[in-house]
């Protein structure tokens, strides 16, 4: 499965025990900025996620989240709940991402050098999947096997990279990813079916079809 061999565990919204995004928004719609805090508890590492499959970089990943929760911070109290809240947040981080890569190429900056560099960053931080019991062995693989991931992701086209992440990283339904990308659930199908198709040509000559996907 994708997820497994990207090293990542997903959670679904309310597995850190905290109120619904909805309250959470009225409260910091009302004053409380504290209910700010408790969403970025609640997506950062999501958001974090989705901003590394997209640069392929920890430092530019980084820089990306932190300005997509300044973006929300500013921008929260004008939310109207047209759509779930996740959704817009993911919609943020994505037109974050393509902005940061189009200001990296306009710096012509190398953006192969994150590609070379990647195994260096194994052992970010909340990054790898809580060890339950694989050997040393297995441990192993799955990191390599992520590292060859993220390249092949770097190497893809930017609407199947968005959209590979958002379904098989996220584990989004196709409705919200249609939502976050304004796409037609359609389209959204037969983008990700031409994804996946790419995906496991890049990969077709290191890893199997049917181990990156279930």
């Amino acid at each position: 499965m994708l997820l497994l061999l990207l090293g990542l565990a997903w959670r679904p919204d309310g597995a850190d025990g905290l109120e619904p995004d909805e309250e959470l928004v009225r409260r910091f719609q009302s004053g409380d900025t504290e209910a700010f805090s408790d969403l970025v508890v609640r997506y950062q590492d999501r958001v974090f996620t989705l901003s590394m499959r997209w640069m392929g970089d920890t430092e530019q990943a980084s820089d990306v989240s932190q300005d997509v929760f300044v973006a929300l911070y500013r921008s929260l109290d004008r939310f109207r709940g047209e759509s779930k809240l996740s959704t817009w947040i993911f919609r943020v981080t994505v037109n974050h991402c393509k902005n940061r890569r189009l200001h990296l190429r306009r710096r012509k900056s190398d953006l192969h050098e994150p590609l070379e560099g990647l195994s260096q960053d194994e052992d970010a931080p909340a990054r790898q999947l809580a060890d339950q019991g694989p050997g040393t062995d297995a441990r192993l693989h799955r990191s390599e096997a992520g590292r060859l991931l993220q390249e092949a992701l770097d190497r893809l086209d930017e609407s199947h990279r968005t959209i590979l992440v958002l379904r098989d990283v996220e584990d989004l339904p196709y409705e919200e990813i249609a939502d976050i990308l304004e796409l037609p659930r359609g389209t959204v199908k037969s983008r990700l079916h031409r994804a996946r198709a790419e995906l496991a040509r890049v990969l077709s000559r290191v890893i199997g079809p049917e181990d990156v996907f279930e």
